[in-house]
């Protein structure tokens, strides 16, 4: 039976629910797509707790990658068969079959696994931005990238060496440290109650880093501000560890919060970005490890991220 995962209300994994979800007829400018891997991310875990405005009884899910089904009228550059995948909004994802915007669809290459793409697309976009535009990087960049043995900061950590930067990254365990190395690393702070300022402080001579991607938030976020350059920049992209802070004034003009969901909803922004996403994964650029759970377990899934338990990307299979 297909199904698809929804959430009455915000709040814990407890509003999570499994309903039956039959295939429904695409409308104009619409395809009906059967996912064959659908991405978890810390926006789905932000999106359930009442953190962004869903309607009562919302679908969650913003990333997937499967097989077209059936195309709307006024679909042209897609047919029942083709192999897609997708990042963004309309939510929708945790389901084995949804209706999306034909122009969310991105054809995936035959050489390009599902749970690959999965596992990439939100977080590749995101890498994107970050490290294109946000703030530029190449040779000679110093940069912090913080759950560096994630799903994004196995991307980032990869991406920004690609480009010529330096990159720190920080984990919280000796095995995170491990993978965070793997992945091209040059330098790993280990704990979670490291001495961030201290240990940036060693690492870079006291000069500080250029850029410092942040998805922990809390005090963290503080510590990643003491730990710039003069010129440096912080990007605060999650909160894991709680709320952002109150951040002294002089500190103010250091920090930026972009959205990637926002980003991606620009068309030209979301076909460069997605298309470089595609070629990284071609070529080998891009790579991450994902561990896979049945879309009914959905709620599992985000015990286990919310925890920490988890390296690389988590999926839900269908």
């Amino acid at each position: 039976m297909d199904i698809k995962i929804i959430v009455r209300q915000p709040g814990g994994i407890e509003r999570m629910a499994v309903e039956a979800c039959p295939p429904k007829d695409p409308g104009p400018e619409e395809i009906r797509l059967r996912h064959h891997a659908i991405g978890v991310n810390f926006v789905d875990v932000y999106l359930r707790r009442g953190l962004y405005t869903l309607p009562p009884s919302a679908e969650l899910g913003v990333e997937g990658a499967g097989i077209v089904e059936a195309v709307g009228t006024g679909v042209t550059h897609l047919k029942a068969g083709d192999r897609i995948a997708y990042a963004g909004y309309p939510v929708g994802a945790y389901s084995s079959t949804r209706l999306l915007p034909a122009g969310r669809a991105l054809l995936l290459p035959d050489d390009i696994p599902f749970t690959l793409a999965a596992a990439s697309m939100l977080k590749g976009l995101t890498a994107h931005m970050l490290l294109t535009v946000t703030f530029p990087v190449g040779p000679g960049s110093r940069i912090l990238v913080h759950a560096a043995a994630g799903g994004l900061g196995s991307i980032l950590t990869r991406w920004a060496k690609h480009l010529g930067a330096e990159v720190i990254g920080a984990v919280g365990t000796p095995q995170k440290a491990e993978l965070a190395l793997a992945n091209g690393a040059d330098q790993v702070i280990v704990g979670r109650d490291a001495d961030l300022v201290g240990e940036i402080g060693r690492l870079t001579g006291g000069t500080g880093v250029d850029f410092i991607v942040d998805g922990i938030g809390g005090t963290t976020l503080l510590q990643s501000l003491a730990s710039l350059s003069p010129s440096g920049l912080v990007a605060s992209i999650g909160q894991a560890a709680g709320s952002i802070p109150e951040i002294p004034e002089h500190l103010s003009a250091k920090l930026v919060r972009p959205s990637v969901l926002s980003y991606s909803v620009d068309v030209g922004h979301y076909a460069t970005g997605g298309n470089e996403v595609l070629k990284g994964l071609q070529s080998g650029a891009i790579k991450v490890s994902s561990r896979n759970y049945a879309l009914f377990d959905a709620a599992l899934a985000h015990t286990d991220l919310e925890a920490g338990r988890s390296s690389g990307s988590l999926l839900l299979i269908p």
